[in-house]
């Protein structure tokens, strides 16, 4: 909401820290320093000597807040060209600080020839007697730009390095911008934190404008990365909804994982470096512009540095069989796991293209893990894995926990939520009903309807019979009639509220603040104005729906007519015009196209009309908007995935090409488990989180959601691999959120010193709703690395391709070379095989998945064939032998134990 964020501003400026640095200490008046590479236009403040400007010669892109920096021109913002430091003499335990943003001063300009363009030593900004000395280099060297940090040892003793950092401060400030001057003049930054291999890369929010990449100098490694802390008091509002903050590059971080980092486990191993009398080491950043997002890493290895490329990603589950390639001009000389035994490689054979190196990666060990791989030269790549259980054990466990862990049954309770699944705190493993955000336990907005969200969508693709009937009473019982009004369809924003005085014998705890604005009453909380909340409800329904058409045996209370009739009429209620937001793209509404879909199979022409029309009436204004992205924020990602869908659907290809550009500016793409198909999301642990801080947050909802039209688009241009990658990262990320008994974290707090799940079950619901609709097997002939499968095992290629179907829902296979997608409404891919030279697909299909313990068995299996690109001459595939059909998929009976069938 609107009127949430300027709350939470106010509530960020409430509880910020009230100290700030001296003013106006960066020097602005004194006026810059300019000159030109042939990539950038380059502006230093002539004072400091940091970045003033970094604007692209061909095309005017600017990626320093340049318009801001009279705002950030105090002691204690930081800017590019600064640095940071922690150091002791060697035998010492203390480690002394240094920080040139602390203290400003005006630097003297050293004298600068040759490639280099300004220097200066910045003894004057750095504490006195520091025990390092350091002189600053802005170089252009064969056309690039470098910033380097000569630093010395000024001593008569030994000096250990024990923390080294370069701030970055890009252009991602979105404070008292217009949609329009967000989208074109503000991007965002992420990193691969690989080491030696490491990088940054810089997009712009448009998405299809050349992204900065900020790549190591000599041995300047990407060690760490650490936000950095400043004042959130002052314009425009550091750490918060409209700006997220800034990061620094770390070279060393054992000071770090020393002090404020002692509780958890770095990223990478940390190191410090001894300084010997005298000795000068160089650290440095260079700065590339990559000519598309798409081409990042391929402007990476043009530098010579090594790139990796992990299918089907950097998130394996322990029955999937992962592959890595390294484009290196050198050779592999050692590659170590951390911890020991969790990852076992093998070189393969599977690369195509010369430079490509190809190992076979097999997951042991459940959670983080690290590879290292050293090369020849003495250089370190780090590549970031997370292993879940096996796919389908792991929603398994999902769907125990929610119907028994998180199943609330208190029948007293005043505000009738039970029985539901509701929010869960699994730092003390129980529910969370008193959180004074009163959603959260009120079963509403994301953070409290997440838990029976999810609840209800696994049941969609996993169902168990005694999950669904515990869904079924809340459905029944609690969503509608409690949640949603029984009389006009309506939706509350929470159930639970505060209001002491409506609720005499109820005791709210008295150790929680009950005095900010989220803490609604009555009236506020059972308000009904939020489009979001609507789209939930719908997908509950729909998800009951599919489980009563497919599984009628598990449902006893409604018809599956019932449940889509239910469904219909919350979008009817969602659009009839008295709802807020509805004209926003809407988180998971993926499932309304899915609801279409189904009316028209089941030849409900009123009801698909309706839906379809009022579906048409939203694409119609977005259609007339270049930035139809919009929703209860200043800037989001929520709003691209609804975007996406109906444009496309309504064949509008501009406006669902601006949405997919705009999903791929903020969806990464590295060798990172946290940060490989991780959409932009950096506030919402302030409304669902346990740890409430803005941050860049790791596989949040943005992730499974985000990841629909990445995969969609995929499935239309079934060779742009680059969207398959980052799709089934985003897709992949909700199994991360699962932990080895079942609880699901909302997400993974990325800040160095915590990196850890968030005890809050909170608004993780949206997240597998995206994954449960588009999570798949994605079989693709790649042009390096040959034949792949995204989500399976590849046990052979010849002469046929044969592939174990291994990813978590089992219903959905894409064969990219034809063009053809498989989708069953009942039953469990087992294998595939598919002949190139034939043409033929052969699909062994179960009644239950492998690898559950309590899913329901299919009483018959329903393949649906649908190809958005099929192969030129050969027409659409279809069975060879006769087959019922029902609402538009062909019925396959089992036999002992399974069905198989032939497509041509």
């Amino acid at each position: 909401m609107r009127s949430t964020f300027q709350h939470i501003t106010c509530w960020l400026l409430l509880f910020a820290h009230s100290t700030f640095g001296q003013s106006n200490t960066l020097g602005l008046s004194d006026g810059f320093l300019s000159f030109n590479t042939s990539t950038f236009a380059v502006q230093l403040v002539k004072d400091s000597q940091t970045l003033y400007s970094l604007t692209t010669v061909d095309g005017g892109f600017n990626f320093i807040p340049s318009d801001m920096m009279a705002d950030r021109a105090n002691n204690g913002n930081y800017h590019l060209g600064d640095i940071t430091f922690r150091a002791r003499t060697v035998g010492s335990t203390a480690w002394t600080t240094g920080d040139t943003s602390t203290s400003r001063v005006k630097l003297t300009a050293s004298s600068v020839s040759g490639n280099t363009r300004a220097a200066a030593n910045l003894a004057p900004t750095l504490p006195r007697g520091s025990l390092l000395n350091i002189t600053r280099q802005w170089v252009v060297d064969d056309n690039v730009l470098q910033l380097l940090f000569d630093v010395t040892n000024s001593q008569t003793s030994a000096v250990e390095i024990g923390s080294l950092g370069a701030p970055l401060e890009f252009n991602n400030i979105f404070t008292d911008r217009t949609a329009a001057q967000t989208n074109t003049l503000c991007s965002l930054f992420d990193p691969y934190i690989g080491q030696d291999a490491g990088y940054v890369q810089v997009t712009p929010l448009l998405g299809t404008l050349p992204p900065l990449v900020v790549l190591p100098v000599g041995q300047s490694p990407l060690e760490g990365w650490r936000f950095l802390p400043e004042s959130t008091v002052l314009t425009p509002f550091y750490q918060s909804q409209t700006f997220e903050g800034l990061y620094e590059w770390d070279f060393h971080t054992l000071a770090y994982a020393e002090d404020e980092w002692a509780s958890t486990t770095p990223w990478n191993a940390p190191t410090s470096f001894v300084l010997q009398p005298g000795q000068t080491r160089t650290y440095g950043l260079q700065f590339r512009v990559a000519p598309s997002i798409r081409e990042i890493e391929s402007t990476v290895a043009s530098t010579g540095q090594p790139v990796a490329v992990t299918i089907p990603g950097t998130i394996l589950p322990a029955d999937q069989i992962g592959k890595v390639f390294l484009n290196t001009n050198t050779t592999v000389a050692n590659i170590t796991v951390s911890p020991a035994g969790a990852l076992t490689w093998a070189t393969n054979i599977d690369a195509l293209t010369a430079g490509w190196l190809g190992y076979t990666i097999t997951p042991h060990t459940w959670g983080r893990s690290r590879l290292s791989v050293t090369y020849s030269d003495g250089r370190l790549q780090t590549i970031h894995y997370y292993v879940t259980k096996g796919a389908t054990a792991a929603l398994d466990d999902l769907g125990t926990f929610l119907t028994t862990s998180q199943w609330y049954t208190n029948t007293s309770d005043p505000f009738h939520r039970a029985p539901s699944v509701i929010s869960y705190d699994r730092s003390v493993n129980a529910p969370v009903t008193n959180d004074p955000r009163v959603w959260i336990g009120g079963l509403g907005d994301e953070a409290g309807s997440g838990s029976w969200l999810a609840a209800a969508m696994k049941q969609f693709v996993q169902p168990d019979a005694a999950e669904v009937a515990k869904l079924e009473q809340f459905v029944n019982q609690t969503l509608w009639g409690t949640i949603q009004n029984r009389n006009n369809a309506t939706v509350k924003m929470s159930v639970f509220f505060y209001q002491p005085d409506l609720v005499p014998n109820y005791v709210y705890p008295s150790n929680e603040d009950w005095t900010v604005w989220w803490s609604w009453n009555q009236a506020s909380a059972w308000a009904t104005g939020r489009g979001y909340d609507y789209v939930h409800v719908t997908a509950a329904y729909w998800a009951m729906y599919r489980v009563a058409r497919n599984y009628p045996s598990l449902v006893s209370v409604h018809d599956w007519q019932w449940y889509l009739n239910q469904a219909v009429l919350t979008v009817a209620t969602l659009t009839d015009g008295q709802v807020g937001y509805a004209d926003d793209g809407l988180m998971g509404e993926t499932v309304i196209h899915y609801l279409l879909n189904d009316l028209q199979r089941e030849g409900l022409t009123a009801n698909a009309t309706l839906v379809q029309s009022k579906m048409k009436s939203r694409w119609q204004i977005w259609s007339t908007e270049r930035y139809p992205f919009g929703s209860e924020m200043a800037w989001d990602s929520t709003g691209q995935e609804g975007v996406y869908i109906w444009s496309t659907f309504f064949n509008d290809s501009v406006t669902a090409l601006n949405a997919l550009n705009s999903i791929i500016a903020y969806q990464p793409v590295v060798a990172h488990w946290g940060y490989n198909g991780n959409a932009r999301r950096y506030w919402d642990n302030i409304y669902g989180g346990k740890l409430m801080r803005i941050e860049r947050q790791i596989h949040h909802y943005g992730s499974g959601l985000n990841a629909l039209p990445l995969i969609e688009s995929f499935e239309a241009n079934p060779t742009d691999y680059y969207l398959l990658r980052a799709g089934f990262g985003g897709l992949s990320g909700p199994l991360s959120n699962i932990d080895e008994e079942g609880f699901a974290s909302a997400s993974f707090h990325s800040f160095a010193d915590t990196l850890a799940w968030d005890a809050y079950s909170g608004d993780y619901g949206p997240n597998f709703s995206g994954h449960s609709m588009g999570m798949g097997t994605f079989i693709i002939n790649h042009p390096d690395f040959g034949w792949q499968a995204f989500g399976g095992n590849i046990v052979a290629t010849s002469p046929a391709v044969q592939v174990q179907i291994k990813d978590s829902v089992r219903r959905r296979v894409f064969i990219a070379p034809l063009g053809a997608l498989l989708s069953l409404d009942s039953g469990a891919f087992s294998t595939i095989s598919y002949n190139p030279t034939a043409k033929t697909v052969t699909v062994t299909i179960t009644p239950v998945a492998d690898g559950t313990t309590g899913a329901a068995s299919a009483p018959v299996g329903r393949l649906v064939i649908a190809q958005s690109a099929p192969v030129a001459g050969e027409g659409l595939l279809k069975p060879t032998s006769s087959l019922a059909t029902d609402a538009g998929a062909f019925v396959i009976p089992f036999t002992n134990g399974a069905g198989t069938v032939t497509l041509s």
